[in-house]
């Protein structure tokens, strides 16, 4: 059984803890609840979009030439320790 570190028991398994449970939410209000977090976001604009896909591009063409370098260099090096 685990212990609880924060000073209360802990409730046992497949039993109910006594608690109250929460009511559930309904379709509507989750969807109501969706729309309005989104339109808390700060969308970026299509120059900033641009901008990070010429980033993240960059990046991956760069790890893929590291890599590459990497798989090489280290093929050469196995070859030439073992022969081939």
């Amino acid at each position: 059984m685990a212990i609880d570190t924060r000073g209360e028991a802990a409730a046992q398994p497949g039993k109910p803890s006594g608690e109250k449970k929460t009511k559930r939410t309904t379709p509507a209000l989750f969807y109501r609840q969706a729309v309005a977090e989104l339109r808390k976001v700060i969308w970026p604009t299509r120059r900033d979009l641009i901008n990070y896909t010429i980033v993240v591009l960059g990046f991956c063409l760069i790890m893929v030439g590291i890599v590459a370098g990497l798989d090489f260099l280290l093929t050469k090096g196995v070859l030439a320790v073992f022969g081939s």
